[in-house]
């Protein structure tokens, strides 16, 4: 007799997989870590295969918990997209779209595209993920997300780029500093003297920077290294020294006259671009597609204007 494959078990060894310990499933899930081992341990044997090898920090799924994990995020899918076309039949009424994104995306989405989208569909929600470039790219390619906002991500078999355009990393400077008062775009390396506050290595800008030391053979040491655009920009307005970001990630600062956005004179950090991504395949459903599309119309980041200075009057 064929076995059956149990869904509700199917999720506990997903969980569990995608968090990395049983311990991590069950707090997520809400439940006793006794209860999701025992349905992992009853699906084993209703399978007749090993489906996770356990250790002291975690679990790792087998071949055969890898083939169960797929089928599970296929399945999820796949029922996602059935509501979603539900949905659409009774006109968008109801419905939540997965969003997730770097920080330096949000001052720009929620200024006009949120607004825009929840004006033409009140009824849908919005589940919004802070992520590193890195995690925006597993996100979308597990189907946890629909959409990613990403800056200058790696090329990634099984992720689709549905926007791209030019957006160049700038110094990110007080309008008081020094580089303001400069009549040409700074050069990479005249920037090494000054202070420094970067993302960490996960992030897009990061990994962009690396690649400027790299082909212009200079190292650069950050003053301050964090996984928080908003502590980065707290930095550079209390003089505590500049960043390198685009320019939309500071956009409101830049319209306020608190900060200035100053294009470098590099190469590698002038072809940056910022990415609207989702997964290979993955049919969007209307709303996320909607979603999808007022991102592209009403985003600076996605809108073909070079970054500019603006000074204080």
């Amino acid at each position: 007799m064929t076995p059956q494959i149990d869904d509700r078990r199917a999720r506990y060894l997903y969980e569990a997989v995608l968090t990395g310990s049983v311990r991590a499933a069950a707090d997520k899930m809400d439940l006793n870590p006794s209860v999701v081992s025992r349905q992992i341990a009853q699906l084993e044997e209703e399978l007749a295969v090993p489906l996770l090898e356990r250790h002291g920090r975690g679990v790792k799924p087998t071949d055969a918990g890898n083939l169960l994990v797929e089928y599970y995020r296929q399945h999820s899918s796949h029922v996602d997209d059935l509501l979603s076309k539900l949905q659409e039949i009774r006109g968008l009424v109801r419905g939540n779209i997965d969003l997730v994104l770097g920080e330096g995306f949000v001052s720009d989405l929620m200024a006009e595209p949120i607004q825009e989208f929840w004006r033409a569909h009140p009824g849908l929600t919005i589940t919004m993920t802070l992520a590193g470039t890195n995690e925006v790219l597993r996100l979308v390619s597990e189907d946890v997300a629909h959409i990613g906002l990403v800056y200058n991500p790696p090329s990634t078999p099984g992720i689709r780029s549905r926007a791209t355009i030019r957006q160049p990393m700038c110094a990110i400077v007080a309008t008081d500093h020094p580089l303001a008062q400069g009549k040409r775009e700074p050069l990479f390396k005249e920037l090494l003297q000054f202070p420094v506050a970067v993302m960490h290595g996960s992030y897009g800008t990061r990994q962009l920077i690396q690649m400027a030391e790299q082909v212009d053979k200079v190292r650069l040491t950050p003053k301050l290294t964090t996984n928080s655009i908003s502590v980065v920009k707290h930095f550079v307005r209390a003089g505590l020294g500049i960043s390198l970001l685009p320019a939309f990630a500071v956009s409101q600062e830049v319209d306020d006259g608190q900060l200035l956005a100053l294009p470098i004179n590099d190469t590698v950090l002038a072809g940056a671009e910022a990415h609207i991504v989702t997964r290979l395949g993955r049919q969007l459903s209307s709303a996320a597609n909607q979603l999808l599309l007022q991102l592209m119309a009403n985003m600076r980041a996605f809108r073909n204007v070079a970054a500019t200075r603006r000074r204080a009057t």
